[in-house]
């Protein structure tokens, strides 16, 4: 009797509990399996993988694959020093940017803010490949197809989702705050600076990840402004190797490899201000 009351007052049943974690844990299995698979392939011979099943563990562990992609025959250290230039041109315009339009559309008054604010951010609802063509245009008529500013000028002037990201959470920020920085003298810089930037660092680490990890990720932009190998970013120069050794799996996954990791890194890195960035509502 004490068990079934402990129960009804609202303690979690050993069965309701088992079934949860059972859940959760098919859920992490069929989240974190093709991550597996890909480093396993990655770590086998071509003629291992072609004899064995994909589920089977590499045996002998072989780094042949990443010693190909990085010995000189296929120069992959190209794509990677230029995927990780444009995505650090952009980061840093996206934070920059989103946080002094952000901070406008939260905390300033002038006329037609809210209005502008919404459609701005009802940009979101059109589709990229919308875009795509005219963007193109307006690139290839300047000359910047096929150069470096071609590939992060559309994206580095910040993104309605991190725009209205950064301003739900600065209309969150204590106007007590704001008013006091005013007093000492500070300026809408200087409060940017040492008052709203420093209390947003769970919120700004958070745009970070989501900025590296999908201009990281981005193939279809490159794929249209780039042609030949020079400004060829790590999608490309995947996608490309899988065109043309279609047979050699475990070339491709070795690649896939190299670029999932510094994902899963800055994930690492990062994960304490994310976890924050979503279970803070709000200051006291």
């Amino acid at each position: 009797m004490i068990s079934a009351q402990r129960s009804r007052g609202g303690h979690p049943r050993p069965i309701a509990s088992a079934v949860a974690y059972l859940l959760l844990a098919v859920g992490a299995l069929v989240t974190v399996a093709p991550f597996v698979l890909s480093g396993m392939t990655a770590l086998k011979s071509p003629g291992q993988f072609a004899a064995q099943p994909a589920l089977n563990p590499p045996d002998p562990v072989t780094f042949s694959n990443f010693a190909t992609l990085f010995g000189g025959r296929y120069d992959f250290v190209s794509p990677v020093v230029v995927t990780a230039q444009v995505v650090a041109v952009i980061l840093v315009g996206q934070l920059v940017f989103s946080v002094l339009a952000a901070y406008a559309f939260a905390r300033l008054r002038f006329p037609g803010r809210d209005a502008l604010f919404w459609v701005y951010l009802a940009t979101l609802m059109v589709p990229q490949i919308v875009t795509i063509i005219p963007l193109y245009v307006m690139f290839a008529e300047v000359g910047l197809r096929n150069t470096f500013w071609g590939l992060v000028l559309p994206q580095v002037f910040g993104s309605p989702y991190g725009i209205f990201l950064l301003r739900e959470y600065f209309r969150g920020i204590p106007e007590d705050l704001i008013s006091a920085a005013r007093l000492d003298g500070c300026n809408t810089l200087k409060i940017l600076r040492y008052v709203v930037v420093p209390v947003s660092r769970p919120i700004l680490a958070t745009l970070t990840i989501i900025t590296i990890v999908s201009h990281w990720n981005n193939f279809l932009w490159p794929l249209v402004i780039t042609s030949g190998p020079t400004w060829q970013t790590l999608t490309l120069a995947t996608a490309n190797l899988q065109s043309q050794y279609n047979g050699n799996w475990t070339l491709v996954m070795a690649a896939t490899t190299v670029a999932i990791v510094p994902l899963l890194v800055l994930f690492l890195t990062f994960q304490r201000h994310v976890v924050r960035s979503i279970t803070i509502t709000g200051f006291k």
